[in-house]
C-alpha cells in the first residue's frame, strides 16, 4: 500500500520520500500529523483514514472510518486533535483521535450546507466552524451548541476559503472568479470589499496573516497576489502554470510560495524579490504605436481606405497594438510572466538579459494534485487528486533549510 521511503539526496527538486496508495476515489484532502509520522486523508470513496509509518518504511492505516457520504474536504485541529470533515451531502462531521491515533471517535454532525461541502476551517477562539459550499454560501456554526450563526450567499459556488482570526475576517473564493471579503459578527456579516482579477474560477486561497497578504489561484492558470495589509489595492500576477492552479502555501520566514496545479506542477516562487505590477490594459480603436485602425473602427478605415486590424496588448506596458507592432516575445518575471508573452517593439527592447533570470522553479509532481499541505516545521508537503494517490515530499531542497529550524505549524 506505500512504497520505501527513498533517501534524502541534496537536489535542486523535491524529493518523493512516500507513496500511500490504496484509496478507491479520488483523495479530496490529505494532512500531515505535526510532530508525527503521520497522514490524515479524506477520500470520495467515503472513507477517513489515517495512516501511521511503520518500522518497515510504509504507511498503514491506524484508522480507517466509513462516512455515509464521499468526503469533499477536511480541516484538522493537531492541539484538540479535532478532525472536520466536510462531504457531498452538506454535512460536516465532527471526530476527536486519539493520543496514539489508533482510535477515532464520532463528536457532533453539523447540517451546514445544502450541497457539497468545498472549505472548511475551524476557529478554537471563537468555537466557530466556517464553511463554504456549492449551495453559493458560506455559513458559520457554533461547535459548542451545533446552531447555525449565520450564513451569507452569492450568486456562484463558493469554492474557497480562508480566515482571518485576529480580524474575523473570511475571504470566500467563487466559480465567477471574484473573491469577497466578509467580516464575520456573531449573527451577521458585512461586504467589506470584493477583488477582481481572475478570469477564470478560484480555485484555492492562502492568507499570511503576518504580512497580510492573499494568494490566489484559478482555472485560468494564474496566481495573484493581493496586498491586503498595504491598503493600496497592490495585485501582483504571477503565470507560470500550465493547468488549473488547485492549491497554495505562503512560507513567511524565507518569502516564497510553494504551488501546484492539476497537472501535477509543483512550483515555488521567490517573492523576496522586487516585482511590477502588471499593467492594466488600455483601450483604443486604433493602434496605439502606429495609428492604424481596428476593425471596428469603421470610420478611420472609410477616411483612409484601409483594412482594420486587429488589437492585441503589450504585456510590459498595457497599449492596444497590432500585431506588427508587437511581434516579439519574451518571459519578464519582475511582472510575473514566466513564459514567453506578447511584447510591443519598443517594451522588448528595454528588456535586458537579467530581466529575464526567472524567479520560480517548477518540478513535476507526475500526479494528478487537487489537494496540498504542508508541515513547514519539517518541511514536507504532501499532495493528492484524483488518481487516489497520497505523495509525501521532502521540500527543503528547494525552499531551503531554514525551515527545519525556523518554523511552527500552522
Amino acid at each position: 500500500m506505500a512504497a520505501e521511503i527513498h533517501s534524502r539526496p541534496q537536489s535542486s527538486r523535491p524529493v518523493l520520500l512516500n507513496k500511500i496508495e490504496g484509496h478507491q476515489d479520488a483523495v479530496t484532502a490529505a494532512l500531515l500529523i505535526p510532530k508525527e509520522d503521520g497522514v490524515i486523508t479524506a477520500s470520495e470513496d467515503r472513507t477517513i483514514r489515517v495512516w501511521l509509518k511503520r518500522d518497515s518504511g510504509q504507511y498503514w492505516p491506524s484508522i480507517y472510518h466509513t462516512m455515509a457520504s464521499p468526503c469533499s474536504t477536511m480541516a484538522y485541529h493537531h492541539d484538540s486533535r479535532r478532525i472536520f470533515v466536510g462531504q457531498d451531502n452538506g454535512a460536516i462531521m465532527e471526530f476527536h483521535v486519539s493520543e496514539d491515533f489508533n482510535k477515532m471517535n464520532f463528536v457532533k454532525t453539523y447540517p451546514a450546507h445544502q450541497n457539497r461541502v468545498s472549505a472548511v476551517m475551524f476557529c478554537l477562539g471563537a468555537e466557530w466552524i466556517i464553511s463554504t459550499g456549492h449551495d453559493k454560501c458560506v455559513s458559520w456554526m457554533c461547535t459548542r451548541s451545533g446552531n447555525m450563526l449565520g450564513r451569507h450567499y452569492f450568486t456562484s459556488w463558493a469554492s474557497c476559503l480562508q480566515y482571518d482570526f485576529d480580524t474575523q475576517h473570511a475571504f470566500v473564493g467563487d466559480y465567477s472568479g471574484q473573491i469577497t471579503l466578509l467580516k464575520l459578527e456573531q449573527n451577521t456579516s458585512s461586504i467589506i470589499t470584493t477583488l477582481k482579477g481572475h478570469e477564470g474560477s478560484v480555485a484555492s486561497l492562502w492568507w499570511d496573516p503576518i504580512q497580510r497578504l492573499l494568494f490566489s489561484g484559478a482555472s485560468d492558470n494564474s496566481i495573484i497576489m493581493w496586498d491586503i495589509g498595504g491598503r493600496k489595492g497592490r495585485m501582483l500576477l504571477l503565470q507560470g502554470h500550465h493547468d488549473r492552479v488547485q492549491s497554495l502555501c505562503y512560507l513567511s520566514l524565507t518569502r516564497q510560495l510553494v504551488s501546484c496545479s492539476s497537472d501535477g506542477g509543483i512550483a515555488v516562487w521567490n517573492m523576496d524579490v522586487r516585482r511590477e505590477e502588471a499593467p492594466q490594459w488600455l483601450e483604443s480603436d486604433s493602434c496605439q504605436k502606429c495609428e492604424q485602425p481596428f476593425f471596428w473602427n469603421i470610420k478611420q478605415m472609410w477616411d483612409t481606405k484601409t483594412l482594420g486590424l486587429r488589437q492585441h496588448h503589450c504585456r510590459k506596458c498595457g497599449q492596444a497594438v497590432c500585431g506588427k507592432c508587437s511581434t516579439r516575445r519574451s518571459t519578464y518575471p519582475v511582472m510575473g510572466f514566466e513564459f514567453q508573452v506578447r511584447m510591443c517593439d519598443s517594451c522588448y527592447d528595454s528588456v535586458k538579459d537579467e530581466d529575464r533570470t526567472s524567479l520560480a522553479t517548477f518540478h513535476e509532481g507526475k500526479h494528478n494534485i487537487s489537494h496540498m499541505s504542508m508541515d513547514v516545521a519539517r518541511g514536507l508537503m504532501v499532495t493528492c487528486g484524483t488518481d487516489r494517490v497520497v505523495k509525501i515530499w521532502d521540500m527543503t531542497p528547494v525552499v531551503g533549510c531554514s525551515l527545519a529550524t525556523g518554523f511552527s505549524s500552522r
